[in-house]
């Protein structure tokens, strides 16, 4: 058994794109699967950041929306917190963010009036 102290640090997360307080104490724990996003584009330090919008898959684990999927996957919700992300990783478990308001200016990647359109619990600003 190894009890050695262990230290470790985090960045802070910046969730400015958060428009209010509405759904932060109702958000799904859910399996993010890694492989619909880009390391050196959406997790160049290591931490995938809030707010990016997510789909579920058809494996039942959820991946990055980005404009154009409006047709064919509505946006399930967004990313509540930073997860850090190990080397070699394929898939990590976070919180989604399923029901709330967001500013649309502030989240980390865009989202498209169609692709807004989509969300069904979530109000864009």
């Amino acid at each position: 058994m190894d009890i050695s102290v262990t230290t470790e640090t985090f960045g802070v997360d910046n969730q400015d794109w958060l428009a209010s307080a509405e759904g932060t104490d109702r958000c799904r724990t859910i399996t993010i699967d890694l492989t619909t996003f880009t390391a050196g584009t959406h997790y160049p330090n290591g931490y995938l950041p809030s707010g990016f919008a997510l789909k579920k898959l058809g494996s039942g684990k959820y991946g990055l929306w980005t404009n154009g999927d409006e047709s064919a996957a509505v946006i399930a919700g967004h990313l509540f917190t930073a997860v850090k992300i190990k080397t070699g990783a394929t898939k990590v478990a976070a919180a989604l963010l399923w029901h709330g308001a967001v500013k649309t200016a502030k989240l980390p990647h865009s989202v498209n009036a169609a692709g807004q359109a989509t969300a069904k619990a979530i109000s864009y600003f």
